[in-house]
């Protein structure tokens, strides 16, 4: 018996652990994001409780939560890391060799965030707030970065913390921050030209109104990177850059297991659209991140290669961690510092 019933990484095993001595609990099954084959995640009962010990996988940081049977998900109580996310909580365990991004301990400059409203559109009303640095005037020129899902990018991702904190030391110029929450977000963001038009003829022109701006980059995870794309390339040349992360760039070679999403119709025929080109219709920079384990990775390879055999300027990192908006904030320095870089230098 361990001398503290707690889950931790020892050696070349990741062991997760849950106290009930009386064995009160009918089970427990850990979920995690690796797809593990299902036999490898019951728990075994012990002497204090319940066990289960995994190969230590090829992941800087795992996220996880306890299956506990006849009582639903929980967070691991042995362990005090807890990471919120789009889908609720979920405890986490640093791998050796983790470290967080320096910028977290950067002291941002102070900034704003204003609602911008767009009320009518093709799709609708859509929530936008802009973050800027405090004491610029509105009609002083500033870059522009957009993103797609930014209420949850600042809240999961410190995205707000992030450009407060690049300013702050330098690295990036002073810019301002858009935060555009979809409202139905698989039918706004897989391939939707009404989307498209609703973020290029009226989103971009409200906040342009309000902010004078220039260089605007959109960025996107999963389902938004690809809408990020879609955008530009139904609306050639209005960015001069994209930031897609873990992009959802279904094909039916690389995706099969995402043929029962109601929209994948859509996203592939958009995807083959794109692969099937021989000239891009735009070349705006853009750098792709994606995590080496998730299954996103195997079509942002591909497509990140053809918009390289097109002309585009394209970078891609991996990172070893998975499909989640820490994943994603872990890369923002230096993958988007430097395309910001870049589009605006």
């Amino acid at each position: 018996m361990p001398d503290e019933v707690k889950s931790a990484v020892e050696g070349a095993e990741v062991v997760f652990r849950l106290a009930d001595p009386e064995h009160a609990l009918p089970g427990v099954r850990l979920w995690e994001e690796l797809g593990l084959a299902a036999e490898q995640l019951e728990f075994k009962p012990v002497p204090y409780g319940w066990e289960l010990r995994l190969p230590r996988p090829s992941v800087h940081r795992m996220e996880y939560l306890f299956d506990v049977a006849d009582a639903g998900m929980r967070t691991d109580p042995t362990n005090p890391r807890v990471v919120g996310g789009a889908f609720g909580e979920h405890s986490w365990l640093p791998l050796p060799g983790y470290v967080e991004p320096a910028w977290l301990e950067t002291e941002p400059i102070p900034g704003s965030l204003t609602p911008v409203p767009v009320e009518a559109s093709p799709v609708g009303a859509v929530d936008v707030q802009v973050w800027a640095p405090d004491g610029i005037a509105p009609s002083f020129e500033l870059p522009l970065l957009l993103s797609h899902d930014g209420p949850e990018f600042a809240m999961y991702a410190g995205l707000t913390h992030y450009a407060g904190a690049m300013v702050a030391d330098g690295t990036v110029p002073p810019f301002r921050l858009a935060l555009v929450r979809p409202g139905a977000r698989n039918p706004w963001y897989a391939a939707n030209p009404q989307y498209a038009e609703a973020l290029v003829d009226h989103v971009l022109p409200a906040v342009t109104t309000q902010y004078r701006s220039r260089q605007p980059v959109l960025m996107g995870a999963s389902l938004g990177a690809l809408a990020a794309l879609y955008a530009e390339w139904n609306h050639p040349g209005t960015f001069a850059g994209l930031f897609l992360q873990s992009g959802s760039f279904f094909t039916p070679t690389t995706d099969p297991q995402e043929s029962g999403f109601e929209f994948y119709a859509e996203v592939t025929a958009f995807v083959n659209e794109v692969l099937a080109a021989t000239e891009p219709p735009s070349r705006p920079l853009v750098a792709m991140t994606a995590g080496t384990p998730e299954e996103n990775v195997h079509n942002n390879r591909v497509l990140a290669a053809h918009l390289t055999t097109l002309g585009l300027d394209v970078t891609f990192a991996e990172t070893p961690d998975m499909h989640n908006f820490t994943a994603w904030r872990d890369v923002l320095d230096p993958a988007l510092t430097d395309l910001l870089n870049r589009a605006w230098g």
